[in-house]
C-alpha cells in the first residue's frame, strides 16, 4: 500500500467502522451457519437460509467492501472522497437495515420490519452511488477501473431496489411474475453486477499495486466490462419478460464468463510482470479464491439442466464462502493495517523509528486463518453436495473458530496504540 497517495486517503473514522462491523458480523454469520445447518440441505427459499444469505451478502460482504471502496475511491480518482458524512450515513443505514432484514427473515415475519430494513439498505446503496459518482465522474472517460466501480454501485442500487420490491410483494402482492423467478434475477444482479464488478474494479487496482506489477493489456478490462454487463442485462431482460429458460441462461452466462476470463487474464499479465517475486500467504489466499468463482460458473449448466436443490445451494456456497469470503480474508490485512498505520504514524514517518503496517497484526493468526479456511470450505462443499447436516454443522464449527481468529486480529489492528521504537 506504500504506492497510495497519502494525501488522498480517507480519514480512518469513516472507513474503520465498516471493518469492525464486518468482523463481528462474520462471527454471527458462522454462528448462524451452525444453528441453521439444516437449512442448507433443503429448498433454497426457506427462512433460515434467507437469513444466512443476506447476513453474508449485506453484513459481511457489502459492509467490508464499502469500507475498502471508500478508501480506494480517492486513490483511483485522484481526488478526495466527495462526502465523508454520506459515507458514514451509509454505514448507519446498512447496519440497521441489515439487522431489521435478517431478524425478519429468521422467523419470516413479513411487513413493516422487513420493508423498513429494505428501505434503510436502499438509502445506504444510494449513498454509496452518490459518493462513487461525484468522486470519480471526471475519470470515467479514461479509467476502466472507475467504470467498474461506478457500474457496481448502479447494480447494487438496482439489486436492493428489486429486493425492496420483493419484500413489499410478500406483504402486499403486486408482481405478475412468479416471486421465485424474480428472486433469481435479484440474486444474480447482486452477484454478477454488484459483487463481481466491484471486485473486478478493486482487484485490478490492488493486485498490481501489491505485486509491483503492471499489465499493458488495458483493452482486456474494457472488453471484460462490456461482456459482463451485456451478459447480465440480457439475462435479466430475457428472464423477466420471457421467463428463465435453461438454454438461453447458459448462453448469457457464457458471455459473462468470457468477461471474467478477460479480467483474470489481465491480473495474470500483471502477475507475470511483477517485481515482487515472493508471494505472501495472504495474496495466495486471494488468488485461490478465484478457483471457487470458476467452479461456481462452471456449475451453471448443472443448475440449469439437472434437478436438485443442493446444486443451487452449492452454487451460492461456492460464491459466498469460497470466493467472496476467501478474497476478503486474503485482502483485509493488506488494507486495514495501512489505514490504521496512516492514522497513527503519518506525521511521524521519517522522524523517529516506528512500526511497519505489518507489525500491527499477528502473522501467526493469519496462518491459522488459512489453515482453518481449507477444511472449512472443503467440508461445507461436501456437506451441501451430499445434503448431510452433520458435515455442514461440523464445518460451521471450523468456520466459527476461523471467524473468531479473524475478528480478534481485526480488533488488534483497530485498537493499536501509537508507539515509538527504541
Amino acid at each position: 500500500m506504500s504506492d497510495i497517495d497519502i494525501g488522498k486517503t480517507v480519514d480512518g473514522s469513516v472507513v474503520l467502522p465498516f471493518y469492525a462491523t464486518a468482523s463481528v458480523v462474520f462471527c454471527v454469520l458462522c454462528l448462524l451457519l451452525f444453528i441453521g445447518a439444516d437449512s442448507l440441505s433443503t429448498h433454497y427459499f426457506n427462512p433460515h437460509l434467507l437469513t444466512i444469505v443476506h447476513t453474508a451478502a449485506l453484513g459481511w460482504g457489502t459492509m467490508i467492501i464499502f469500507g475498502a471502496a471508500y478508501q480506494l475511491l480517492p486513490v483511483v480518482s485522484e481526488r478526495n472522497l466527495f462526502s465523508p458524512k454520506i459515507a458514514i450515513l451509509s454505514w448507519y443505514m446498512l447496519l440497521f437495515g441489515t439487522v431489521l432484514l435478517v431478524a425478519s427473515f429468521w422467523n419470516f415475519r413479513t411487513g413493516w420490519m422487513m420493508i423498513s430494513g429494505g428501505i434503510l439498505i436502499w438509502v445506504s446503496a444510494a449513498c454509496f452511488l452518490i459518493n462513487t459518482w461525484f468522486t470519480g465522474k471526471h475519470q470515467l472517460h479514461r479509467s476502466t477501473i472507475q467504470l467498474f466501480i461506478l457500474s457496481s454501485a448502479l447494480w447494487l442500487l438496482f439489486t436492493v431496489t428489486v429486493g425492496l420490491l420483493l419484500a413489499i410483494n410478500l406483504q402486499y402482492p403486486f408482481f405478475s411474475r412468479n416471486h421465485l423467478e424474480i428472486l433469481k434475477l435479484h440474486a444474480h444482479a447482486g452477484l454478477a453486477g454488484w459483487f463481481l464488478q466491484l471486485i473486478v474494479g478493486i482487484s485490478s487496482k490492488l493486485v498490481p499495486m501489491f505485486l509491483l506489477g503492471k499489465s499493458k493489456k488495458e483493452s482486456r478490462l474494457k472488453y471484460a466490462f462490456i461482456l459482463q454487463n451485456a451478459g447480465l442485462i440480457l439475462f435479466l431482460c430475457d428472464g423477466y419478460f420471457l421467463g428463465i429458460a435453461a438454454t438461453r441462461v447458459t448462453f448469457y452466462m457464457a458471455i459473462v464468463v468470457v468477461g471474467i476470463l478477460l479480467w483474470l487474464s489481465y491480473l495474470y499479465d500483471a502477475f507475470k510482470s511483477r517485481i515482487r517475486k515472493k508471494i505472501d500467504i495472504q495474496m495466495k489466499q486471494s488468488f485461490s479464491s478465484f478457483v471457487f468463482l470458476i467452479i461456481a460458473v462452471l456449475m451453471i449448466p448443472v443448475i440449469n439442466f439437472i434437478q436438485g436443490n443442493q446444486w443451487t445451494v452449492l452454487y451460492g456456497t461456492l460464491l459466498f464462502m469460497g470466493w467472496i469470503t476467501g478474497l476478503i480474508l486474503g485482502k483485509t490485512f493488506k488494507t486495514l493495517p495501512f489505514i490504521v498505520w496512516n492514522e497513527h504514524y503519518k506525521k511521524l514517518s521519517g522522524k523517529v523509528r516506528i512500526p511497519l503496517p505489518k507489525d500491527l497484526y499477528s502473522e501467526k493468526l493469519i496462518l491459522w486463518q488459512v489453515y482453518l479456511f481449507i477444511p472449512a470450505i472443503l467440508l461445507i462443499i461436501a456437506g451441501v453436495a451430499l445434503a448431510n447436516v452433520w458435515i455442514i454443522r461440523f464445518s460451521a464449527l471450523i468456520w466459527l473458530a476461523l471467524s473468531v481468529l479473524y475478528a480478534f486480529n481485526v480488533m488488534k489492528v483497530l485498537f493499536h496504540k501509537t508507539r515509538i521504537l527504541s
